[in-house]
């Protein structure tokens, strides 16, 4: 057995991926005709062209045109049990999943109980179809940014949602310009309540992006927090106090952060002590799946598979499971995984 076999054959978790940005061509398409919206491609090939990444107002743009073809409960509910049957096929077992809930409503005039009645009754099904959970993170959109009526509908939702699977307040949208600090009475509030603290940083914009994520807004985990490389203080903080990373090599490269795996800090942040995960981000708007990152592991990163191990790992020991289930988590894992490189005829590739 390779490495690569051995990935796809490992159980996994993914904290970092947007519900939104995870619709499949074919999906996207069949809901576009059921709500006539107009998209700019006739069928799935040019549908994939348009998705692939241009600059950030373009993919905003993509965005918004998804979010336009999402109405009914039924819409909601399909997509969530269609991200769940992928889960499946890539033994993902948990997965906490951003949701950006003002888009819906300021966007396409889609109110709480239908986006949440799809979601729950998704999620429902995919645990009793997959035997896979989903959590959410409902995420504050910064470039709405100074609408307060937003982002208090954002958290609100959120509190109300905790009973339901909503685990984190999250902040996402355009970076540039639109530094952590405003969003701070939110976050306030969100985690007053008990909710996780998971903010976008330190993708477009550099350190001062991570460390103000930590100190104004209580980041537990940072989206993305690539750049965090660039300040050899930042990197031991996070260390000394582990605060892990949702890396998406795919997307950060895609994005123009980095310009390939050779440049990408991977590698660099786990020698250094930084606990990483690895997520997909938005998978079909970028090409790629949560094995295929996974992948890059392996090569170009050439990490060994105790290294592959403790990544994969990381996904449940900093999720934001409540701690027995976590635990729970973390031993049926370690269990899977022994006994996947203790199979006699799979030493020899391991």
């Amino acid at each position: 057995m390779s490495l690569y076999e051995y990935i796809a054959a490992a159980p996994k978790t993914e904290l970092h991926v947007h519900l939104e940005g995870a619709i499949q061509p074919s999906t996207l398409l069949m809901l576009a005709g059921r709500h006539r919206v107009d998209l700019p491609a006739e069928n799935e090939e040019e549908l994939r062209n348009w998705y692939r990444f241009r600059d950030f107002h373009h993919f905003i743009e993509v965005y918004v045109a998804i979010t336009k073809c999402l109405r009914t409960v039924e819409d909601f509910e399909l997509i969530v049990y269609e991200f769940g049957a992928d889960m499946a096929r890539q033994n993902i077992r948990y997965a906490e999943v951003t949701f950006s809930p003002s888009t819906h409503l300021w966007i396409n005039g889609v109110h709480q109980d239908v986006w949440f009645t799809g979601l729950t009754e998704g999620r429902r099904r995919v645990k009793e179809s997959f035997d896979c959970e989903i959590n959410w993170v409902f995420d504050v959109v910064r470039n709405d940014y100074p609408e307060r009526a937003r982002f208090d509908y954002t958290t609100e939702v959120a509190i109300e949602g905790r009973n339901d699977g909503v685990v984190a307040l999250g902040l996402g949208g355009l970076e540039t310009g639109y530094p952590p600090a405003p969003f701070a009475p939110w976050f306030d509030r969100a985690r007053a309540a008990g909710l996780h603290s998971a903010p976008h940083a330190g993708e477009h914009v550099g350190p001062a992006s991570i460390w103000s994520a930590i100190r104004d807004l209580g980041a537990e985990r940072i989206g993305h927090g690539v750049r965090a490389i660039e300040d050899p203080k930042l990197v031991d903080y996070l260390a000394e106090h582990c605060i892990p990373l949702e890396i998406s090599p795919t997307s950060n490269i895609s994005l123009g952060i980095y310009p390939d795996m050779a440049s990408h800090p991977l590698k660099r942040l786990h020698e250094s002590g930084v606990a990483v995960t690895v997520n997909s981000d938005d998978p079909p708007l970028f090409n790629t799946t949560l094995t295929d990152e996974l992948n890059l592991l392996v090569d170009p990163c050439g990490f060994s598979r105790e290294t592959i191990d403790e990544i994969l790992l990381n996904g449940v020991r900093f999720s934001f499971l409540p701690e027995e289930n976590r635990r729970r988590m973390e031993a049926d894992f370690l269990e899977e995984l022994r006994a996947l490189r203790d199979e006699p005829a799979n030493r020899p590739g391991l």
